[in-house]
């Protein structure tokens, strides 16, 4: 669990609600169901308009990361590089397939390559274009929630006009004409407030890891360029290296 990430929502909650009833308001008043309604539903109906399908999905998917997020494998996997360079250097290329059964998906076709004797120049080209398809895709999913971030705040400029007409439908009645003007206000600030505080910081949150997760495989990919060319000794303690620098 990523305290830093709950913390950070609970503040931002806090701080905003503590605020309105420091200055008089109820807490109350802000609980509006039909503004929620339009809000939400209308800002992931426009999003879903804009997106595959499976983007969609795959972006409320990556939702957990941002409390639950992967784990740092930067460690674990200095020492796979240094295990994969001794035996290569000890037993031969061959002796990787030893390592391909329980790795990830992008370390297994890696490690397959070297193995099948790809010439160092076309492996890295052949990873180069995984890591390339691996980075579009979980960029397009990401970004969902920088779209919604978009499309909050006007859908709550939306719900404010339905709940202006509301009011104005009902000018005769005026026990009916708290609640058209609740939802009228409570819907900007629900789509202001969902969009700064929430989807903005998914959406940013999000990328870093994406972006973290690509720098590992770019790693790699020289790692396995290394293997496939001989360099088993300095060159891969150097990437090696590289990758705990950033742990």
């Amino acid at each position: 669990m990523d305290w830093a990430s709950v913390i950070g929502l609970v503040l931002a909650i806090a701080g905003i609600f503590l605020g309105y009833t420091l200055d008089g308001g109820r807490f109350a008043s802000l609980m509006q169901p039909a503004a929620f309604a339009i809000v939400v539903v209308g800002t992931f109906g426009a999003v879903l308009l804009q997106s595959e399908t499976r983007t969609f999905l795959r972006g409320i998917g990556m939702l957990r990361w941002v409390f639950m997020p992967p784990k740092n494998g930067r460690q674990k996997l200095s020492r796979d590089i240094t295990l994969w360079s001794q035996t290569a250097r000890r037993d031969g290329l061959l002796s990787l397939e030893q390592y391909m059964a329980k790795a990830d998906p992008f370390v297994a076709k890696g490690l397959r390559l070297v193995v099948d004797g790809i010439a160092p120049d076309k492996l890295r080209s052949l990873l180069e274009h995984e890591i390339n398809g691996y980075e579009f895709a979980q960029r397009q999913a990401a970004r969902i929630w920088e779209s919604a971030a978009g499309y909050a705040p006007t859908i709550g400029i939306l719900g404010a006009v339905l709940g202006l007409i509301h009011v104005m439908e009902n000018l005769s009645d005026p026990a009916r004409l708290g609640s058209g003007i609740a939802v009228a206000f409570v819907s900007t600030v629900y789509g202001v407030g969902l969009a700064n505080l929430f989807f903005y910081p998914v959406g940013n949150k999000l990328k870093a890891i994406v972006n973290d997760r690509v720098s590992q495989y770019e790693i790699l990919a020289e790692v396995f360029a290394d293997l496939a060319s001989g360099d088993h000794g300095r060159v891969v303690d150097e990437r090696v290296a590289s990758l705990l620098a950033r742990h």
